[in-house]
């Protein structure tokens, strides 16, 4: 869309009932304003995001629709500091880990009230726990990914509980700290799956500074603020109720409506604004926020089951085809740093392995012939009969994946004779493809965690499995050193041993060529100078307790 055509964009969208913005036309306010100190209670902030919720469970928060809603609605035991991550209390005033962080101890508030009025007291963190740790197949609840090795919960008194582990578990500290643990009331543990979707926002019930108000389904979700909220985090500027009366969350796909909608002052913060906006932005008066994720990096995984790709040497042909500085260039800017390992460089155990990440298309064809793919008629490489053809997802959540896709697929064709082609992901067959290494055999994803454990979120196999080292079709593994590997980063007590764990991951997914980063990915916002206090949690996720507006 051109950035001039976005209010017929805005208009046309309103009428389908998509986005009910107020036609003020206000222009953003000078940055000066940022200066103001002094909070102001009160107002409505109307936020604008890229796609709509799918969920309010906790552990399916990874999403970034879902988890911006999540961190507002609910509370976690600790709070990590987002520029230090260093963890301070929260719903638990103290907590002891004994010395292989197989049983941590948490001191709970005794003032703490569920927004139903139900006590937050240890029987309901241990029932959010035994949840999050164990899941619930029967009601179609998974374990959550920032959980390892969950054995049981044990309620001392109200304001004490235990957890044990069936192994060393030094993730869960940090796990307590996550979207992905936010704790929820009792009534809202027993639903089941359905009870946490689109549409049922009202019965999801926390402990957070704001509760779900009211929804339509797919276009708008209005958070209220929960009167009597006194139990902030410590370092937390406000202690008392949220500055904000509301905040609307409205779905805005198009980037340009977003854009359009924030310069012209009708909203107040947009989410994932696109690289060739971010000048419009700023030269607007709003201001850019681009918070970085800190985990496993905007990557192609290579799913190595496949019959094609079970070659290292096609692997690594593609790997070193694939122009990632062009990619970055063409397409981003400097808030989406080149990839120099599988993680980014704010991510915990990172190291610095851009040495094994050459772009040498001339070494990569001598691989492909040394394979026996060579050249067709048309270019595209052939063997046994067979075109090098692969298939890659469109990640929606990704930022411009279409256009990173399309640029590879280009690459590909043009220095190696492979033929990329692309399913988008509102095919109607997307979500069984993506599960199926024979249909999709390149996989675009990323995933944020502040914790060492995030490499393990990625591939392993009882996790996201991107790589499908375990066949969903019947549970096999392809690579059994690749999971041992991936349980050492979640199971070494001691923090230099995880670092040498996460090195080995990190090592082994290059040597191997099972991933291909390309760049480190950030969460970019912009907000226009009305909007005070605006901040994210350490990966990323808006957080409006702070937030305050002045008109």
């Amino acid at each position: 869309m051109s950035r001039h055509s976005w209010k017929h964009a805005l208009i046309a969208l309103t009428t389908l009932g998509a986005l009910t913005l107020s036609a003020c036309g206000t222009p953003a306010a000078s940055p000066a304003s940022a200066e103001a100190t002094n909070p102001v209670s009160g107002g409505v902030l109307t936020y604008l995001d890229a796609q709509p919720h799918t969920s309010l469970y906790p552990p399916s928060a990874g999403f970034y629709p879902n988890g911006g809603l999540v961190n507002q609605i609910t509370d976690r035991l600790v709070y990590q500091d987002p520029e230090t991550l260093g963890f301070h209390p929260w719903i638990a005033t103290a907590w002891t880990v004994n010395a292989n962080a197989t049983r941590y101890e948490f001191t709970l508030r005794d003032d703490v009230t569920f927004s139903d009025g139900t006590p937050l007291d240890a029987a309901v963190v241990a029932k959010n726990f035994d949840l999050f740790g164990l899941g619930d197949a029967a009601r179609a609840l998974p374990v959550s990914e920032a959980v390892n090795n969950y054995a049981s919960s044990e309620v001392v008194n109200p304001t004490t509980v235990v957890f044990h582990f069936s192994a060393p578990s030094p993730g869960f500290l940090q796990a307590t700290s996550t979207i992905n643990s936010g704790l929820l009331s009792s009534a809202t543990l027993d639903g089941d799956f359905t009870s946490y979707g689109a549409g049922n926002g009202t019965h999801v019930i926390g402990s957070g500074p704001f509760v779900v108000g009211s929804e339509k389904v797919g276009a708008e979700v209005v958070l209220t603020a929960r009167e009597g909220y006194h139990w902030a985090p410590q370092p937390s500027v406000n202690q008392g109720r949220a500055y904000l009366d509301e905040i609307r969350y409205v779905v805005t796909p198009e980037s340009g409506v977003r854009v359009g909608a924030l310069t012209s002052g009708q909203a107040d913060i947009a989410r994932q604004i696109a690289a060739p906006d971010e000048a419009v932005v700023q030269a607007s008066g709003a201001h850019l926020l681009a918070a970085q994720t800190r985990g496993v990096n905007n990557s192609f995984s290579l799913r190595f089951r496949n019959a094609t790709l079970s070659d290292l040497r096609v692997r690594q042909a593609l790997a070193l085809g694939t122009d990632r500085q062009e990619i970055v260039d063409t397409l981003f800017t400097d808030n989406y740093p080149l990839a120099t390992s599988v993680i980014g460089k704010t991510a915990l155990g990172y190291q610095d392995l851009s040495a094994r990440l050459s772009h040498d298309p001339a070494r990569a064809r001598d691989l492909l012939d040394e394979a026996g793919w060579v050249p067709g008629a048309d270019g595209i490489r052939v063997k046994d009969g067979q075109r090098l053809s692969l298939v890659v997802n469109e990640a929606a959540p990704q930022p411009r994946s279409f256009d990173v896709v399309t640029l590879v697929a280009q690459q590909w064709k043009r220095d190696l004779g492979v033929d990329l082609q692309i399913l988008r992901a509102d095919a109607g067959t997307y979500a069984k493809a993506i599960q199926d290494a024979d249909q999709i055999q390149v996989y675009h994803s990323m995933v944020g965690r502040a914790d060492f454990d995030v490499i393990k979120s990625q591939y392993a196999a009882k996790n996201r499995n991107t790589l499908l080292n375990r066949n969903p079709a019947d549970n096999s593994l392809g690579d059994e050193h690749l999971e041992s590997l991936l349980g050492a980063v979640a199971s070494t007590p001691d923090e230099p041993g995880r670092v040498q764990a996460d090195h080995a991951v990190q090592e082994y997914l290059l040597d191997q060529a099972y991933v291909i980063p390309l760049f480190e990915e950030p969460q970019v916002f912009a907000y226009t100078g009305v909007v005070h206090g605006f901040a994210t949690e350490p990966i990323a996720r808006p957080s409006f307790y702070n937030t305050w507006v002045q008109r």
